[in-house]
Order: structure tokens, then sequence, then C-alpha cells
């Protein structure tokens, strides 16, 4: 467990990430950072005091009023203003923990050194961090171009002692924060609003998220797949390793090696076959997993470079005397990834929800829904039914959202890359991910009960029989929305 992340000039990783999530370390800003920010800083001073040129959003109003020029005498007004009146986020919270990848993602950013604001409000933002202290932020609100403007409004707000926080999930107003960690409300110098508010870290921090869940769901797919194959009696020809050295994908090739090994030395995998061959949601699991996987690559590399990258505006580059105006901010390499982790996703539920549909349908020498006794008891009938409500909700969601552009700010901001909208939503479909792979999961383990006393492979025993000192096996009708929900939190609580 590492006692600290330095954030630094070396780009952080998703494994950086998963570890940030998961031991919740302190953030440090090393020494080299901190001398970039300072030389930024020094250089857009000495800029403003020596030139009255006009700069987009540091001497300027913003938006379509860019060309409206503003006194120096009212730069910190102008900053703190541009955060109150864009603070216009609404609908349900940000989870928590996507406000602390919000939170670190900002640092990084702002830490790089081209953004002109001070250190001492990168070090503000590691102090909330490193105290549990996270801006109250809204889901709605982003178009995804000129930056997350609301959301990350709704992050600068305490910076300035407005705004709620949440520290250890109770609500305050930030004004407490001088009071219970002795922080003064800053007084924002030039373009310091503008360098919060402007940047992809709200849109960035969802997808990172939807990465690192979607991982582990796509270990889970397979395991759970393994198993759903094993009980169902399939052929083993489909994962032999020759068909996919034929045709290499990467992700179709690591599936098809995690099935076989999954099922390796399984009894029921070498029972005598009642079918030349098994339907696709069966055969075709290195196919449609694999593709998932390879979307996941994709979207995991777009989403590292995002996340180490410049997206503020304007951006200031002290070596070259340059401070160009230009459209860092436009989020459409975050939002095309998203649209297409987001069909990747609804894929995986959809084949999830046709083995669970063949293992209830009373085929291969299992009861229709494996249950002992059809008709009295109704057994994994209505589970089936609930998947299929799930997947086709996913399938809606994952209409695309990056086509959705709409004009706003009179024209100024023509093309808008709704990221935003994007990110939110796949946070909801890898839930329904997740509940939809734990209806096939407590199906596949249910028929494993029928086909006793035969065993599945010593690997999936061992998960088998942990899953079974939560969830008992179906003899009866009972109310199965318990089960359900015991075995979402059981696979929930596995490790990858």
């Amino acid at each position: 467990m590492p006692k600290e992340l330095i954030i630094s000039t070396q780009p952080l990783t998703t494994g950086d990430i998963r570890s940030f999530l998961e031991n919740s370390p302190p953030v440090r800003l090393n020494q080299k950072v901190k001398t970039a920010v300072n030389k930024c800083h020094k250089y857009l001073s000495d800029k403003l005091a020596d030139s009255d040129q006009l700069f987009y959003g540091i001497n300027t109003g913003f938006g379509s009023l860019c060309n409206i020029q503003i006194s120096k005498k009212e730069t910190t007004e102008l900053q703190s203003n541009l955060i109150k009146s864009h603070a216009c986020g609404t609908g349900d919270e940000v989870p928590e923990a996507v406000v602390r990848l919000i939170l670190l993602l900002k640092i990084k950013n702002l830490s790089l050194g081209y953004s002109g604001v001070r250190l001492a409000l990168v070090e503000r933002l590691v102090d909330f961090y490193n105290a549990g202290v996270l801006p109250q932020i809204f889901q709605l609100g982003s178009l995804g171009a000129s930056g997350d403007l609301a959301p990350l409004a709704h992050l600068a707000l305490p910076l300035i002692g407005e705004g709620k926080v949440r520290i250890n999930g109770k609500l305050y107003a930030a004004k407490v924060l001088e009071k219970k960690f002795g922080w003064k409300p800053l007084s924002l110098q030039a373009k310091e609003g503008l360098a919060m508010l402007n940047g992809t870290q709200f849109s960035t921090a969802y997808g990172l998220w939807a990465c690192l869940r979607f991982q582990k769901l796509m270990w889970q797919a397979n395991m759970i797949a393994a198993l759903s194959i094993d009980v169902f009696n399939c052929q083993t020809t489909p994962f032999d390793q020759q068909l996919h050295v034929i045709r290499p994908h990467p992700g179709q090739r690591s599936t098809a090696q995690a099935i076989r090994k999954w099922r390796k030395g399984s009894p029921l995998s070498k029972q005598k076959k009642k079918s030349v061959q098994d339907p696709y949601s069966f055969r075709c699991v290195p196919q449609v997993h694999g593709a998932s996987t390879d979307a996941l690559t994709h979207v995991e590399n777009v989403i590292s470079i995002e996340m180490n990258s410049v997206t503020d505006n304007p951006t200031i580059f002290p070596d070259s005397d340059n401070i160009l105006s230009g459209g860092n901010f436009h989020a459409q390499p975050v939002a095309l990834s998203l649209d297409y982790l987001a069909t990747a996703c609804a894929e995986i539920g959809s084949i999830s929800e046709r083995r669970t549909y063949q293992l209830i349908s009373g085929q291969r020498g299992l009861p229709p829904f494996l249950i002992e006794k059809p008709g009295l008891h109704s057994g994994l009938m209505i589970p089936q039914y609930t998947a299929a409500a799930i997947v086709s909700q996913n399938k809606q969601l994952a209409s695309p959202a990056s086509i959705d552009s709409i004009v706003s700010c009179n024209g100024q901001e023509d093309h808008v890359s709704m990221a935003a909208n994007g990110a939110t939503r796949l946070y909801r479909m890898i839930d329904n991910l997740e509940r939809i792979l734990a209806i096939e999961w407590m199906s596949a383990v249910q028929a494993l009960y029928i086909r006793r006393p035969l065993k599945t492979s010593s690997s999936l025993e061992k998960i088998v029989a942990a899953y079974r000192k939560k969830v008992a096996p179906l003899t009866e009708d009972r109310i199965l929305s318990e089960d359900m929900e015991a075995t979402i939190q059981f696979l929930k609580n596995q490790k990858i």
C-alpha cells in the first residue's frame, strides 16, 4: 500500500488510480511540479503588468462576451463572478468516489504548469483531498465543451468560501472550512477561476471510474460465462487456442484463454456432449467478450491521455513567450470513447441475459426454470424477466451522446461534445451490468446444484462454496429479490 500519491511531471496510470481509490493515500506535489506552477504564474503576472494586450478570460469577458475588456482592478471580481455565475448544476449529487477523482484530476491538470494559477490554489485543492473535504457537485449541467463548466464551478466554489462540501458524508456550508481548518477563502487572481472551470475533469473522472469498474466486470463476466458453459454441457472446441491464433484480436485471444483457465480440470467439461454446436451466447463468448475487452483497452488509452493532458484555455507557454487560445477543453475524444464503452457494456449484458435464458429453458437435462418441481414452483423464471428489462434499459441508454450537439452562448459555442451526459449515463449502465451478471451467476450456480454430484473446476468450486454461505440453493419459491441483492454484493466484494 503506497504511503502517498506524489503528483509529479510523470503521467498517472490507471493502476495509480485504482490504488488511489482502494487505499486513499494522501496526495503530495513534488518540487518539479511546484517550480513549474510558480514559473507559469510569474510569467502571466509579469505579462499582464507590462502589457495591455487582451487575453481571453484573463482580462476579457467570457464566451460571446470575449471582446469586452476588463480593467486590471476588476480582475479578481471577474474570476469570482465567473465561478458563481457558472455554478448552475442540478440533479443528483456526484458520488463521493467520483468527486475525489475530479479533485485529483484537477490537481494533476493544474500542476502541469500551463495554467498560470498560483501554487497556493493547487495546494488548497490538495488540502481538500487530504482532509476529505469534497465539494458538492451535481450531475447535470455540462455540455462537455468550454470545459465541464457547471460541475467544475461547484468544485471551485469552496475555494472562495461559497457552496457546500461534504466531510465524512455530512453536508456543510463551505464557510465552515475557515473555522474547522483555518483555511481563509482565496481571493482569486487573473485566470484562476477560468482555469478551475475549463477542463474535462468531470467527464474524464466518470470515464475513468467506468473503466476501472468495467475491468472488474469483464473479469467476472468471463468467470460467470465459464460456469454457464460448464453447466449447460457445452463443447470445449470454441475455446481451443488454434481457433484464436488465426483470428488474433487481443481481446478474443485473452477471453478464450480465460475460459480455458476457469474450466481447467472440470469434470463437467469432460461429460458427453448432447449437441454438436452450442448457441452463440456460449459458443461466441471469446468473440463478443473479446470485442468489448478491446473496446475497453481503447477507451482506457484515451482516458489515460486525457487525465494527463492540459485541457485549460487559454494555455500559457512561458518558454516560448506565448499565451494561446485554443480548444483543448473540448471533450470530443472523451465523448466518442465513452459512447464506444457504452456499446461494449450493453453487449456484455445482452449476451449474459441470453445465457441466463438458455439455462432456465429446460434443455440438456436441466428442469424448466431450474427448480425441481416446475409448475408448483416458478423457480428462476422471473429473475430472467428482470435481466431482460435491465438489458433493454441499457440498450436505450447506449444511444450515442456525442452526436447530440447543441448551440450555446449566442452561437460562440456552436458545437459541443455532450461528454458529461455520456459519462453519467455510463455510470448507470455499469451498475445495470453488475445486476445482469449477478442474475446469470445465480442461475449458473443453481444449475450446478442440479447437476450434483458432478463438479466444475476447483477454481470455480471455491467461489461457489463462498457464495453458498450467502445464498442457499433454491429448492422452493422464495423472495428472490433478496437473493439477487445478496448475489450483487457477493460479486462486488470479489477481488480480481
